[in-house]
């Protein structure tokens, strides 16, 4: 926790004050600067599970980590996290990727947790979708408590807020109804009732409410009278009133949600005063985007997977990327994760640098690690230069890689595992990435007379000097080269080398490059390449 001496040096300072700290200070005023009665405050953040967990899932839960942790630290109150599982939700359409499509296409408006798992690993479609997120969330470390809608409704948790939902349907229903087209409002119903013989999750009209039994009543397709109870998992609350209603039903405090449905805050709100509770603080996070631009989705399936980034970056990187303006629109494909990853190193440096709290609680990190913040050493390596290192070279694992870095730094002993813990992964994610992202994708500048002339004098320097040469002094050698080699426009001088020896249009800096690959191994890349250019001549 904060000491108040800091706190208030650090509210009055001009430093712009990140956003997790923002978020903090504002659920604390919302709650008058006192600890609830419940004795703790609570943080929820919602997920359906219709399709598989995508990184805009992950993102909910570890933005409101960052901010409940910087709310601990400056409040000294106890928190919750809950991480809430709509799985009672009636299964609307089939996600396009996922296994036996046809046969959950049998089950349409059935609960999620009713339909057989597609995977065939769990107990059912919403169990496997809700493991998929939990064990991602705890290899991750989250501290939270995960609850399903289906347990909440079937044992009762609800039952209170679901019969004051009975109590005040009419007033509910004027609160939603203005957002509704014509031919919707003339069913809606805040409950959604579960078919006795079925059990679809119905969307009919509601004929009769009895709030002494604690029943609703509808036509079946037979024009029979079906009256369930609301209580016990009979019926589920249409989404927009079941997140005002959870709102009152767990007391919750804190809540961040997509842009797509802020524009249904206030309703929730509404409800959630309605059935005699405070709306907690909110806040709204901008959406993915796919490679072309569209909202990533589920059922479509059209983001990274969680799994997917997993294989070629670190956790860190994907935790930068979510903090990183929450409230900006951002692409998200896999072209983006070299850069992420050189930044969050970037950012390592940068942070094990500063001395004062004030700096170190508004750096990314100290929200991105909740405190905690690990030394990633990489001795000066980028991730885009090791995928370029592997370019070259065409690793069958990771100790070709590291032979070459125990050349460029030999204190980098691989007897001290820890400390070379996030380079190792670094090396693997780098060959994964090159493997499945690069090759395929190389396209040879075979040289022209000129490019040769160029690459003899690169021979030529590179031969002359020692190989204690620092990299600083190779690229400022290849630049002199370069101004003198007739390019107008230096970034095509470095274009043509990097596809001329790496087949691609862009690249490191040449002079790190040079320096981890080797001063001989690079004269004999270079040689090989104008060999090329002279056998096809020849």
């Amino acid at each position: 926790m904060f000491d108040q001496e800091f706190l208030q040096r650090f509210r009055e300072s001009n430093l712009k004050k990140a956003w997790p700290f923002e978020e903090a200070e504002r659920i604390l005023k919302n709650l008058g600067g006192k600890l609830p009665s419940k004795s703790y405050v609570l943080f929820e953040t919602g997920y359906g599970p219709s399709g598989l967990p995508h990184i805009g899932t992950f993102g909910e839960v570890a933005r409101t980590s960052m901010v409940r942790h910087v709310f601990e630290q400056i409040s000294g109150f106890a928190t919750r996290l809950i991480c809430f599982s709509d799985d009672m939700d009636g299964l609307r359409k089939v996600p396009s990727n996922i296994p036996n499509r046809e046969m959950v296409a049998g089950y349409i408006d059935k609960p999620l947790t009713e339909i057989p798992d597609p995977y065939g690993e769990a107990k059912s479609y919403g169990h496997y979708m809700n493991q998929k997120l939990k064990s991602f969330l705890d290899a991750f470390d989250f501290e939270y408590e995960f609850y399903s809608a289906t347990d909440c409704y079937k044992s009762g948790m609800f039952d209170d807020m679901m019969l004051k939902v009975l109590a005040n349907h009419e007033k509910i229903k004027q609160i939603i109804l203005p957002t509704l087209g014509d031919e919707r409002k003339k069913t809606y119903s805040p409950f959604l009732p579960i078919d006795p013989i079925s059990g679809k999750v119905l969307q009919v009209a509601i004929i009769k409410t009895n709030l002494d039994k604690g029943t609703v009543t509808y036509l079946d397709d037979n024009n029979n009278e079906i009256e369930v109870a609301v209580t016990r998992g009979g019926c589920k609350l249409q989404w927009k009133v079941d997140f005002g209603m959870r709102w009152a039903a767990l007391d919750v405090d804190y809540e961040m949600y997509g842009k797509d449905i802020m524009s249904n805050a206030t309703l929730y709100s509404k409800v959630c005063q309605v059935l005699g509770k405070k709306p907690p603080a909110q806040f709204f996070y901008e959406l993915f985007l796919d490679e072309t631009g569209q909202k990533i989705s589920k059922s479509k399936g059209n983001s990274i997977t969680i799994d997917e980034w997993l294989k070629y970056a670190p956790l860190a990187s994907l935790s930068l990327f979510m903090y990183q303006s929450p409230n900006r629109a951002k692409r998200m494909y896999f072209d983006i994760i070299p850069k992420l990853v050189d930044e969050y190193i970037s950012l390592n440096n940068q942070y094990h640098q500063l001395e004062d709290l004030e700096s170190k609680v508004n750096h990314p990190l100290y929200h991105i690690h909740r405190g905690n913040v690990p030394h990633a050493q990489t001795y000066g390596l980028t991730f885009a230069l090791l995928i370029n290192l592997a370019c070259v070279c065409n690793p069958e694992n990771k100790n070709i890689l590291w032979g070459f870095i125990f050349k460029y730094t030999p204190h980098a002993s691989k007897n001290s595992a820890i400390e070379n813990e996030f380079l190792d992964q670094l090396v693997g994610f780098a060959i994964r990435y090159y493997e499945d992202f690069v090759r395929a994708n190389k396209n040879y500048l075979v040289p022209s007379q000129n490019h040769i002339l160029i690459l003899e004098k690169i021979i030529s320097m590179l031969e002359n000097l020692p190989n204690d040469t620092d990299a600083q002094e190779v690229q400022s050698r290849i630049y002199a080269i370069g101004m003198e080699s007739g390019y107008e426009n230096l970034k095509d001088f470095f274009g043509d080398l990097y596809r001329i020896l790496l087949g691609q249009s862009s690249g490191p800096r040449l002079g790190s490059f040079i320096k981890l690959y080797g001063f001989d191994e690079t004269t004999k890349l270079i040689k090989m390449k104008i060999n090329t250019k002279n056998e096809k001549n020849s």
